[in-house]
């Protein structure tokens, strides 16, 4: 009996916007199972205050180097890629040097960012994003990029803000298409106003926000990334798990978990409780490895990413390998079906044109009588 699985067409996959490329770089940042354990190292304004911090207490009052924060982020990449199955990285200090130097190894997968860290904000202190100066979706796609990732803080609430945002995210969706390059969007809630963040007014309607911010904005990517839908310690149990709940069943993409830069033990609680009620994976940062700048020397430091950070992330990585809901489940495909997946003769004529059947200004028809 054979067991070849019976043909499945890739129209499926496009309806899905799964062309080749984007296809293509989500097996590279997934795992075998179609899960993602994927690992942030392109925090710039948060990484250069904690540096700033621990030149602080050795004494020295100044800002960290473009080298020393070049280092920093080598050194991360290089401890905790191998036990990732992708890692984000920053276009300004991160990429080129952790590509060229083999920090990242070849079988890990690749995340830039495309947005600036920090931005401009409006008169009522909410944050209206911008892309990299210098920097674009064709470049990243350039570099051999598996993904782009977009961070765009989003509050509903605050309608300016959120159309400045709304536009940008279109925009890099817009270019992620025409490259053909996996897009991964991170939407953040945030207090504007006379808010902080710790005001009762932005704590109570957070919740709302992420779930909100999901069903607005989830479709206009390939991976959607996440907040933690509620606060360990105020919602019970229960109350989470409905969250999570209902933000996976608002989520019309895939979607990951961020870390916030909650400590580990709350981050390793929030990832259980996500995977388990649909969540495809992870994308953390900060609480794998933010306390590594608290160390004196360079030894201790690498130690700390060598055991420390890479046990958190094996930790996480066995959650989810175990628990979370592989990519092609999400849309209802198992790997057998994929594997069954086939293109029709001449689709590269039709691949990247906006019409299958242009003549002038597009791809040629296919000769009748050619071989192909």
């Amino acid at each position: 009996m054979s067991t070849t699985p019976a043909p499945q067409s890739v129209t499926r996959l496009l309806g899905l916007n799964l062309t080749p490329g984007k296809l293509r770089g989500l097996q590279r940042i997934s795992n075998p199972n179609g899960t993602l354990t994927m690992v942030a190292m392109d925090q710039n304004s948060s990484m250069i205050s904690m540096i700033t911090d621990s030149l602080k207490k050795k004494g020295e009052s100044r800002a960290p180097t473009f080298e020393e924060i070049v280092e920093a982020k080598v050194l991360l990449a290089r401890a905790l890629s191998p036990a990732a199955s992708a890692v984000l990285v920053d276009a300004y200090y991160g990429v080129w040097n952790s590509v060229a130097s083999f920090a990242i190894p070849p079988q890990t997968g690749l995340l830039i960012r495309v947005e600036k860290s920090g931005g401009g904000k409006n008169k009522h202190k909410a944050p209206l994003g911008e892309i990299e100066a210098g920097w674009s979706v064709e470049k990243i796609k350039r570099c051999g990029a598996d993904a782009v990732k977009l961070l765009a803080q989003f509050e509903p609430r605050e309608s300016d803000s959120a159309e400045h945002q709304f536009q940008l995210i279109q925009k890099v969706y817009e270019d992620c298409q025409k490259h053909d390059i996996l897009l991964l969007l991170e939407t953040v809630a945030f207090p504007f106003g006379t808010e902080d963040k710790n005001s009762a007014s932005f704590l109570d309607r957070k919740v709302e926000t992420v779930i909100e911010s999901a069903r607005w904005l989830s479709r206009y990517c390939d991976i959607y990334k996440a907040e933690f839908p509620g606060w360990l310690g105020k919602h019970t149990d229960a109350e989470l798990i409905s969250y999570n709940k209902e933000l996976d069943k608002v989520s019309e993409r895939p979607w990951v978990l961020l870390s916030a830069g909650v400590d580990f033990p709350q981050y390793k609680k929030q990832v259980e409780m996500s995977m388990k009620c649909g969540a495809s994976g992870i994308l953390g940062g900060r609480a794998f490895w933010k306390e590594y700048f608290t160390f004196d020397t360079a030894e201790e430091r690498q130690k700390f990413a060598t055991t420390t950070c890479t046990g958190r992330v094996g930790e996480i990585h066995k959650i989810v390998m175990e628990t979370a809901t592989p990519w092609f489940a999400r849309y209802g495909m198992t790997m057998e079906q994929l594997t069954g997946m086939r293109a029709t003769e001449n689709w590269h004529f039709r691949y990247g044109t906006s019409s299958p059947t242009t003549t002038g200004g597009g791809a040629a028809k296919p000769d009748k009588d050619a071989v192909y």
